[in-house]
């Protein structure tokens, strides 16, 4: 698992703690939270978009599909990209990409052109992500482990504090988020223009290949296919509950809120703990475990007619994939001795992909069979995901040890 320093995003960092970061990395982590707004934005206008524009929910759950298709299929260029015009200029390109499809999705009178504008956005969310969590890493000062979990902070309270203000401003129109989105990442374009310093370029230029050559690393395939399939409970949650739990703008707001704080909670005070007690893998198993009975809870409330019981279900959904959000994405930049963003690029390809499928088929196997149906399906998905885990654990053994001496 031993990584020679190639990249600038690869020197070795001094162990400080965790809030004792360089003043680029907040910067970055501020357009993290900002951009993980997004996700969370759109979440409380699912069934008031289906009803304004005349939509079934497979119809609406395109908008996660297409989002996460080109994410994903994008990620194999953010390496490409990013080595040849750096790190920094990669982030505003994707931060301008978001702000004029997030802009143009606001704008849009039918499903279909509202399906197209997330598919640019989900370009810009890619070069945006990938780019910055390998920059977090590499210009952190506290060491992989901690900058990784300031990360998944971003992502977390970014995440809780979205469906706020998405209820707020969906509750004025559908349209709102949209633009809200586009004005908070022109904040966050403002922020990294002005605090990021230009970062050098790597020495060796990234091609198309690499990402696959990555995944050819049994560690990092294993890891890959575990989120493809728990990415399937993940995005039933997100894209199918809203249209079980009878609640407006408002409401959703207020259960996604809860449900992202605690994943920011888990994903920073115990995911760390659990890892170095238990180790990555079994704490990984026993979450996605977890994770996995609480959606057949969320099956059970859908069809006793209780919404009371799905949101419960949901809010404590962010426990279990806070925790294990930290856990993988801190084990895939040790899985393979390549460097970080091409890691994560590959990592990201292959878990966006089932992010892609997710949504639609669960707004498809709610209309051929029942309304609990995607709950049961994704519970099964994210149980099959802890057995290739458990199957390939050998390909993990030294994970542990990787993450303990960065």
């Amino acid at each position: 698992m031993k990584r020679e320093p190639s990249l600038p995003d690869e020197l070795p960092s001094s162990r400080g703690g965790l809030l004792s970061q360089p003043r680029a990395v907040w910067a970055v982590a501020f357009a993290c939270i900002i951009s993980f707004m997004g996700l969370g934005l759109v979440d409380p206008i699912l069934p008031a978009i289906a009803d304004q524009l005349h939509a079934s929910k497979s119809q609406v759950s395109l908008l996660f599909t297409s989002y996460n298709a080109v994410t994903g299929v994008a990620m194999l260029i953010t390496g490409v990209v990013s080595s040849r015009i750096g790190v920094k200029w990669t982030l505003l390109s994707g931060i301008l990409l978001i702000i004029i499809f997030s802009f143009l999705g606001g704008t849009s009178d039918t499903v279909g052109a509202l399906v197209g504008y997330r598919g640019g956005w989900g370009l810009g969310n890619a070069l945006f992500i990938a780019t910055a969590l390998s920059a977090i890493v590499g210009l952190s000062t506290s060491g992989t482990a901690k900058a990784i979990i300031l990360y998944e902070a971003a992502l977390g309270l970014g995440i809780a504090v979205g469906p706020l203000l998405g209820g707020e401003l969906g509750s004025i129109s559908w349209r709102g988020p949209f633009y809200g989105v586009a004005v908070l990442m022109a904040i966050a374009f403002i922020s990294i223009t002005f605090m990021l310093p230009k970062m050098a370029k790597p020495k060796t230029r990234s091609s198309f290949s690499d990402p696959f050559k990555a995944l050819s690393y049994p560690s990092l395939k294993t890891l890959a296919i575990t989120a493809f399939l728990y990415n399937f409970g993940f995005f039933t949650l997100m894209a199918y509950s809203p249209y079980v739990m009878n609640l407006d703008e408002h409401g959703l707001g207020y259960v996604f809120f809860g449900w992202g704080l605690m994943l920011a909670i888990t994903s920073v005070f115990v995911a760390p703990r659990l890892q170095r007690r238990f180790g990555s893998v079994p704490s990984m198993s026993v979450m996605l475990t977890l994770f996995a009975i609480d959606l057949v809870v969320m099956a059970v409330g859908t069809v006793m007619g209780s919404p009371t019981t799905v949101i419960v279900a949901v809010i404590v959904a962010g426990i279990f994939l806070g925790i294990n959000n930290t856990l993988i994405t801190t084990a895939v930049m040790e899985a393979a001795p390549v460097e970080r963003s091409v890691a994560s690029a590959a990592y990201s390809f292959v878990r966006f992909l089932g992010g892609a499928l997710a949504p639609w088929l669960a707004g498809k196997l709610s209309e051929w069979f029942l309304p609990e149906t995607p709950f049961y399906f994704g519970a099964l998905m994210v149980l099959i995901g802890v057995v290739v885990l458990l199957v390939r654990r050998h390909h993990l053994r030294d994970i542990d040890s990787a993450i303990t001496s960065h």
